[in-house]
């Protein structure tokens, strides 16, 4: 592959002329399609306008939820290698440094106006630092840096892989670094601190730094998670990270700021990235995900005179811009007046297109409209979602589901991954689904349930298609049964509170009740720290909180997985709150066993038995921790064990009056109550309203019973 070297100031000028120059003729474009109307041309007009006056300076922005070696934007040196989905900066060995960054400089501030504009940014991302030493590594830092800001030819323990060792206090190339070092360096680091966040400008020598509490020893590592953003009005440079308190077991957020005007203390594009090194002591040093967004203000017109501002340079590009402008807003008024022209001719074709399509464009058309009033998310054309999957390849599909496959995309101009659901357009059921999913859940917004990005249908189509955030980390099922990976106890204990949190939400805190019908492991969604994300509302209803549930919408569809199905629910098609909670339970239950609901292979006394059957009776015998998955190896709290199970015995109670609600739930798996006392072994009979069971038909209805705890 050929690589060319450019000055980025030299470049970004001729980008500019070269857009400007092709301007007209992507409004050719626009003018060709029949959709076009007269009103546009005054818009565009202005827009033409507020182009060529705006000073050109274009923000950044992308997403990586992995790292791969095929990525063609990041640039990786020194002693990196790629482990499939993320980037290890340096190995277990001595004398190490591992550097990731941007293959384009970032533009921090820019004077080409006369005006002085600079950049706000925000850049998150997920790490891990393992060590096996009797000491870890240095660290790792992200950076900002005078180009070109070369990777240095050796290292200490100290700077990080960032400048040579001889300029640790003081270094000739301009630098501002966040660091989170772990190794203490007696001359460098504040003697109160061990392993910190530190806030570095030109040196080695933290102005402001933070206690960071980590464990670097357990296997499989901490996820660490960091905020760094900038804000170039109040000039504050705030880093947010997560830490862990090992004598607590628990995960932190921390906050460290300092007031800082990287304005002047940094060129107007910058070099950005990761950094990480090891000394005389190892650390692997991985990161996981990277995503990065920045915006410009015009701050001022008094230019300080250390960015070498050159008014005869200014003249000369208002010069240009000047004769561009008249010379664009000429091909336009040409390309108009063309247009208006044919106008008559094309409107004649389009009515007669809309007459042979007869009544299916009508109502896709109306459709479409119901849709957008009711969801703010994207629609998408379908070219691009053929584009995002390489035209829905089977290499990119990540799961089959019953009325359709779910595809990994890549959206360009989002530069992000994404997940696009197909849904076959032949069945009503499909189209059911497809209409339920996207109406209700873009009308909510919560951490722990998958968020929906855009929608696709279109008449002659076959398929309709969701897209949503990609969770790199799939579906719960497939860590839990189908062997991706073995989940520890604390991602599991997570997970359960994470979906508990879901529920909460969907049944009394979100603005209407929701339920969702379908609760079940391949439903549980994971993103890159394993937290859980709820998905799939294809089959959810959505009521006002004070409705009367005995008038409720009835509905045709009904969830077939019957393992996680409450009994009244499989008899009477009536779902509630209750028949939610009997689902939740049954995942709590596979959490715990890393057994899967529907599987009849459970040997007891009384023979073979079903998942919630099987733990029951290991309760009745005061063997309730002979059920938990062996993969643990033993490796799990007792006490949060027991809740989870206990718990999820309570919510799968055959009499949906003696469940607990999911705020219940949610309390006793966060300790804020004790765990009920269950009875050894409950009635396998089940209360079912009299007028539930005389319906005549076999649609669903929505039902609400009081919930009382009886313990």
């Amino acid at each position: 592959m050929l690589h060319l070297s450019i000055d980025p100031i030299k470049a970004q000028k001729i980008y500019r002329i070269y857009n400007l120059c092709t301007m007209p003729l992507t409004y050719l474009s626009l003018f060709s399609t029949k959709k076009l109307l007269l009103t546009h041309y005054p818009m565009i007009f202005i827009t033409t306008i507020l182009f060529l006056m705006v000073p050109y300076t274009s923000p950044l922005q992308f997403d990586y939820p992995t790292i791969k070696e095929t990525d063609p934007y990041l640039t990786a040196r020194g002693n990196i290698s790629y482990l499939g989905s993320e980037i290890q900066l340096t190995t277990n060995q001595t004398d190490q440094i591992g550097r990731l960054t941007y293959f384009q400089p970032l533009q921090l501030w820019d004077i080409s106006s006369g005006r002085l504009m600079e950049a706000d940014f925000t850049t998150k991302f997920s790490f891990t630092i393992y060590s096996n030493d009797t000491n870890p590594g240095d660290g790792l830092a992200f950076f900002l840096g005078e180009p070109p800001f070369k990777v240095p030819l050796v290292t200490d323990n100290a700077s990080l892989g960032l400048i040579r060792p001889d300029q640790i206090l003081s270094s000739d190339t301009s630098f501002v670094a966040v660091e989170f070092d772990t190794f203490p360096n007696d001359q460098l680091d504040p003697p109160d601190l061990r392993e910190h966040v530190g806030i570095n400008v030109d040196s080695m020598v933290s102005m402001e730094a933070a206690a960071w509490p980590v464990d670097f020893r357990s296997w499989p590592p901490k996820v660490y998670n960091a905020t760094v953003s900038y804000d170039s009005t109040s000039k504050m440079l705030t880093v947010l990270f997560t830490e862990y308190d090992v004598a607590e077991g628990f995960t932190m957020e921390k906050r460290l700021s300092i007031g800082v005007n990287l304005t002047t203390l940094l060129p107007e594009q910058v070099v950005f990235g990761f950094s990480a090194a090891n000394g005389l002591y190892t650390s692997k040093h991985v990161i996981h995900s990277w995503s990065f967004s920045s915006e410009f203000r015009i701050e001022s017109t008094n230019i300080p005179d250390q960015h070498g501002f050159q008014p005869k340079n200014l003249r000369k590009d208002r010069l240009l811009m000047g004769l561009i402008i008249l010379g664009s807003l000429l091909f336009v008024t040409i390309v108009f007046t063309l247009y208006f022209f044919s106008r008559c001719k094309k409107c004649t074709t389009g009515e007669k297109d809309h007459k042979d399509h007869g009544l299916v464009t009508t109502t896709t058309a109306n459709e479409d409209q119901d849709l957008q009033i009711n969801c703010a998310a994207r629609k998408f054309s379908y070219y691009e979602l053929c584009d995002a999957t390489n035209n829905f390849a089977e290499e990119e599909k990540l799961r089959q589901e019953g009325l359709g496959g779910v595809y990994r995309g890549f959206l360009k101009d989002e530069d992000s991954y994404v997940a696009i659901k197909m849904v076959s357009k032949s069945s009503s059921q499909g189209l059911k689904e497809y209409t339920s999913e996207l109406k209700i859940i873009s009308e909510l917004w919560h951490k722990n349930i998958v968020q929906l990005i855009g929608w696709c249908h279109h008449n002659e189509l076959d398929h309709l298609l969701l897209v949503y955030e990609f969770m790199i980390n799939g579906s719960l099922d497939a860590h839990l049964f189908r062997g991706e990976s073995s989940l520890t106890w604390f991602a599991r204990y997570n997970i359960a509170r994470g979906l508990a949190s879901a529920l909460l939400y969907l049944h009394e805190e979100c603005e209407r009740c929701v339920l969702h019908t379908d609760i079940k492991s391949s439903n549980v969604m994971l993103d890159s720290n394993f937290n859980a994300k709820l998905g799939d509302f294809g089959l959810a209803r959505l009521y006002n909180h004070d409705t009367n549930c005995s008038s409720a919408e009835q509905s045709s569809m009904f969830s077939e997985t019957l393992g996680y199905l409450a009994p009244e629910y499989i008899t009477t098609k009536t779902a509630s709150k209750a028949s939610d909670v009997f689902s939740f339970g049954v995942v709590m239950l596979e959490i715990a066993s890393g057994k899967q609901a529907g599987e009849h292979s459970f040997e007891t006394a009384n023979g073979q038995v079903s998942l919630v059957e099987w733990v029951w009776d290991s309760y009745e015998r005061e063997k309730l921790l002979d059920v938990v998955d062996k993969r643990l190896c033993k490796k799990f709290d007792v006490k949060e064990t027991k809740c989870l199970l206990i718990v999820g015995l309570w919510c799968v109670h055959p009499d949906h009056n003696l469940r607990p609600s999911i705020r219940q739930a949610v309390q006793v798996l966060n300790f804020d109550l004790p765990c009920p006392d269950l009875p050894k072994r409950p009635t396998s009979n089940y209360y079912v309203p009299v007028n539930s069971v005389a319906l005549p038909t076999s649609e669903p209805t929505i039902y609400c019973p009081e919930v009382v705890v009886c313990c």
